[in-house]
């Protein structure tokens, strides 16, 4: 059968890049909303999971109340909020937050599932792609899974947060998403400019990204057992460089739950991470100058931000700005790691 002249005659990779970094640019903007609402301990206002229906608000005084009856019931609103005189105003404020981030998650998935299907329609993705496409699609409906079992976490019983496991798990999912975006764009852009094949994966990628994914799980228990309100000075903590923490359930039970000791742990592991990424962009440089700047540029900002939660108290906006930085170094790293795989 002869395609209709109204089709394209040949794939599209250069137009396939700059969807998927737009879409990527989307992803980190979910990951700051992800930290505003974990922050303003929004994550639990919504105690259903309605993937359709759920993108509509309450819409009269009655569904309002309706919607804060259910939060009543929550661990959360009896043993944290409830006593601390939250009325339906202040529900109403976390609840955006939290509404905000899963409609925003809805709206990635439309971003890439539409594009993706007329893309495919037209004959438009270059041949070897489509089995990635359809990967990064079914990643993001697992990040919209974990999500709620992230949230249905918290709401069990007497619970009054979520499971920093599970949050652990969607923020994570969310940032391997946004690398694996931001790679497959990159292997787009030189196929279309010079008709190279995919870069490889490489032993520095390995090792430097595993020690990355280190930190990352780190923060990401950090804001799952609050623990950025452990110390409010740096570099000591409560006077000490190892502050006290609770070492009666043995040293794997601390490592993994105990505040204190998962502070220190992120902050110091930290400079770990940085003597990596700098041997790393120095191998880059000479490769591709502004993927070596990138991951300077990410790291240090980073560390200064990081550096400022701490003494800030967790202030809000520097909270979601390092985390908000957190994604683009992720963003960084990946650029640097395909820089290095790259074949002519």
């Amino acid at each position: 059968m002869n395609r209709p002249a109204s089709l394209p005659a040949a794939p599209q990779p250069g137009a396939i890049a700059n969807w998927l970094l737009f879409v990527a640019l989307l992803v980190i903007a979910m990951v700051a909303v992800g930290g505003i609402t974990r922050l303003t301990e929004s994550g639990l206002s919504i105690t259903q999971w309605q993937p359709v229906t759920g993108a509509i608000p309450p819409l009269t005084e009655a569904d309002w109340r309706a919607e804060f009856e259910l939060y009543r019931q929550t661990g959360e609103y009896r043993n944290v909020t409830g006593p601390a005189g939250m009325d339906l105003a202040g529900f109403q404020f976390i609840y955006f937050w939290e509404w905000f981030h899963r409609l925003l998650g809805r709206l990635i998935g439309l971003a890439f599932a539409l594009p993706l299907a007329w893309f495919w329609v037209r004959g438009a993705i270059p041949a070897g792609y489509k089995p990635r496409l359809l990967a990064l699609l079914a990643l993001g409906g697992m990040q919209g899974v974990f999500g709620w079992f992230m949230v249905r976490s918290g709401l069990s019983g007497e619970m009054t947060d979520v499971s920093h496991f599970w949050l652990s798990i969607h923020l994570l999912t969310a940032l391997f998403t946004l690398g694996g975006l931001v790679w497959t764009a990159l292997d787009l852009r030189a196929l279309a400019r010079s008709g190279e094949p995919p870069a490889r994966w490489t032993a520095m990628a390995s090792w430097v990204g595993a020690v990355l994914f280190l930190q990352l799980l780190l923060g990401a228990w950090v804001a799952g057992l609050n623990a950025g309100h452990a110390s409010d000075s740096w570099p000591l903590m409560q006077g000490r460089l190892v502050p006290e923490y609770d070492s009666s359930r043995g040293l794997l039970w601390a490592v993994t739950h105990d505040p204190f000791l998962i502070h220190f742990l992120h902050r110091w592991w930290a400079w770990a991470v940085v003597a990596a990424l700098v041997v790393m962009a120095r191998r880059v440089k000479p490769l591709d100058r502004r993927a070596s700047i990138a991951i300077h540029s990410a790291f240090g900002t980073q560390i200064l931000l990081g550096i400022a939660t701490v003494l800030t108290g967790v202030a809000l906006w520097v909270a979601v700005a390092h985390q908000l930085v957190g994604a683009l170094l992720v963003a960084a790293f990946g650029w640097g790691a395909h820089a290095l795989g790259r074949r002519s």
